[in-house]
């Protein structure tokens, strides 16, 4: 009897802190306690609202972190990544220790983007995958017009993550990746206990300046499966050069510090690879798993625990409404009708 009430207790400790368009995570006893992520899901094609809340789980359940799952939603409560107007909770942007972000084209209110540069320019460490390179696609009179994707410095994508978007360098939804390690930086604490990185999407075009430590390439394959063999031919990168398309391999995992407006610094972590449906190979949650602990300054674990909370079964990519099954991989549109409160543990 006292056992069952000590797991009661523990479970409740572990709830989850609901709100009507966002959630949050209680963490258990870890060595991230005292820390709060704030992660931000919001674009139409990855499925950052399955990934985010996914990561926010896990580390708040094995890790310790309080997380803090932010969404796009529509005026009933719903979660809409087409909104791409939408931030839900932006207030909560103000106490964030860290913040990991998959979002695209993101138009948000005026209001809400002081708050997300505000916490940038503390020197948060930022975690950034996928479209994250060109999260901004901002009206000529944002305040924030600098961090539009395709301004002439590229937005927030290359002042702050090294890179905007470029463009698919592997073949869109035919051709997957797999992940090189780059032998210069095996020993980084990002990369512990890292060995076997494979996605269904493709390879980005990237270009991360000097100052960035490639830790990852992308090897272009020549399917969708891991056992497909690297493709071989050749293309033109955006210098209208020809290259082979593995020679070089495009980088699609790197760090760097970003100089903040305040003279600060941001550790950053950027992952090109990072659908929802990537992030069931367990060594690419292990890699931004790392990257929050060695963002924040802490041990990076030799072996990183990234198990799921609960079932994980992330929807494939794609911008195809949900009910059209005519494509071989499951491509596929955003969940509908799903609320933040639908993400609660369970």
């Amino acid at each position: 009897m006292m056992k069952t009430l000590a797991a009661l207790l523990a479970l409740s400790a572990a709830s989850t802190a609901l709100a009507d368009n966002y959630v949050t995570y209680e963490p258990q006893e870890g060595p991230g306690k005292g820390k709060h992520i704030v992660l931000l899901a919001g674009d139409e094609e990855y499925r950052s609202e399955e990934a985010m809340p996914m990561l926010g789980k896990l580390l708040s359940q094995r890790h310790g972190f309080k997380c803090t799952v932010l969404f796009s939603v529509d005026d009933d409560g719903t979660i809409n990544p087409n909104n791409g107007g939408s931030l839900s909770h932006p207030e909560s942007l103000d106490s964030a220790d860290a913040i990991i972000m998959l979002i695209r084209f993101r138009h948000w209110s005026n209001e809400a983007m002081k708050h997300f540069r505000n916490a940038v320019n503390r020197g948060v460490p930022i975690i950034a995958l996928r479209t994250a390179t060109h999260a901004f696609s901002l009206p000529k009179d944002s305040p924030d017009i600098d961090w539009t994707w395709n301004n002439k410095e590229g937005g927030f994508g290359r002042i702050i993550l090294g890179e905007t978007w470029v463009s698919h360098w592997g073949k869109h939804r035919a051709e997957a990746t797999k992940g090189i390690i780059e032998a210069s930086a095996a020993s980084h604490p990002v990369l512990r206990g890292v060995a076997d990185v494979f996605g269904t999407t493709d390879v980005y075009e990237a270009h991360p300046p000097a100052d960035a430590t490639i830790l990852m390439r992308g090897q272009v394959l020549k399917g969708m499966t891991p056992d497909s063999g690297a493709a071989d031919y050749k293309k033109k990168n955006k210098a209208g050069a020809e290259q082979g398309v593995n020679d070089p391999m495009m980088p699609i995992v790197w760090t760097r510090e970003a100089k903040t407006a305040n003279g600060g610094t941001n550790k950053v972590l950027c992952s090109t690879i990072g659908a929802a449906s990537d992030l069931t190979s367990e060594d690419l949650r292990r890699v931004l798993v790392n990257g929050v602990y060695w963002g924040l300054g802490l041990e990076v674990p030799a072996k990183a625990d990234v198990t799921p909370v609960g079932e994980f079964k992330p929807t494939m990519y794609g911008t195809k409404d949900s009910t059209d099954l005519s494509d071989p991989y499951g491509f596929r549109g955003f969940k509908k009708g799903v609320k933040p409160s639908d993400h609660a543990l369970k």
